[in-house]
């Protein structure tokens, strides 16, 4: 069928040597199943079947998809809005340290319902945001006054313009991988730094839960980066990486929603001890956490 990508390639480094791995529930929407795959030469793993980009918004209709309803209904979306006060802080702060500007130019590519651009429009940065579903687009717009464009008008930004492009829990979404990198390519200035937030399918988390990990979250995430897979793409692609960062709470909150899709209920006591063993074993080695922050740069 048209509207189903069937890969034979790997679309990070363009192996022919891949495998499947897992079977993956999506337990968000469909219920469907998606196989897994695996690059065994960069170790990327995709979603392999999945609908094409015309296609697969019906996947993202759901109250529970809580990064574009916003929703607070239920106690894990509700620690999630919780967080979320503490990390856009730290991400707003992330962003003038590997800048080294207090202000600056910004691009949130996947803005969901603006939270970040909102903190960096506050701190005094001009922000353009980017949020393909309309729905959140129009919650942006009522809590924040925010005004997002369509994904579309990517394509009609030129220059070397920004000083950061965000990309957070984005870019395992986005069917034209390379296309997208090369604009950013375009688009950044020369000092300017690429962020880039995606989990992590070599955590300790990820491996307790299988196939269950909720990180997979197939077919929206059509990529599973490693961090070698993710070194190799930004390689092929113009870029380099400068560091790693940590994503403490991602650990916990992927546990619970992993420990839902295992057992149909929430075990915090459980998902906790998950994720904390997750981050203990990331401790001393960052490229193990359950989501990473991938701090870019142009070569």
């Amino acid at each position: 069928m048209a509207f189903i990508i069937n890969y034979d390639h790997c679309l990070c480094c363009g192996s022919a040597a891949i495998s499947k791995v897992l079977t993956c529930t999506d337990y968000t929407v469909s219920h469907e199943q998606f196989d897994v795959w695996k690059c065994s030469a960069c170790t990327l793993r995709f979603t392999q079947n999945v609908p094409a980009a015309a296609y697969i918004g019906s996947y993202y209709q759901s109250s529970d998809y809580v990064s574009h309803s916003d929703s607070r209904k239920g106690f894990i979306n509700s620690i999630y809005h919780i967080v979320r006060k503490f990390t856009l802080k730290g991400k707003r702060n992330l962003i003038r340290k590997v800048t080294g500007l207090r202000q600056g130019v910004l691009l949130d590519i996947g803005a969901g319902t603006g939270a970040f651009a909102n903190t960096m429009q506050h701190a005094g940065w001009n922000v353009t945001g980017l949020e393909p579903d309309n729905i959140a687009r129009e919650k942006a717009l009522g809590k924040y006054n925010l005004r997002l464009a369509e994904l579309g008008e990517l394509e009609s930004l030129v220059g070397e313009t920004f000083d950061a492009i965000t990309m957070w829990h984005v870019l395992e979404h986005v069917h034209d991988l390379h296309g997208y990198l090369e604009k950013f390519h375009q688009i950044l200035k020369p000092e300017g730094r690429l962020v880039v937030a995606v989990p992590n399918y070599t955590s300790y988390d990820a491996t307790v839960y299988k196939d269950q990990w909720a990180a997979y979250d197939v077919p929206r995430h059509l990529y599973h980066f490693s961090p070698k897979s993710m070194e190799v793409l930004m390689e092929k692609t113009g870029f380099m990486l400068e560091t790693i960062k940590p994503m403490w709470f991602d650990s916990f909150y992927v546990s619970m929603l992993s420990e839902k899709n295992k057992h149909g209920k929430n075990y915090f006591f459980r998902a906790f001890w998950n994720g904390f063993v997750s981050n203990l074993k990331a401790f001393s080695d960052t490229t193990k956490c359950s989501s990473v922050i991938y701090v870019i740069k142009k070569k």
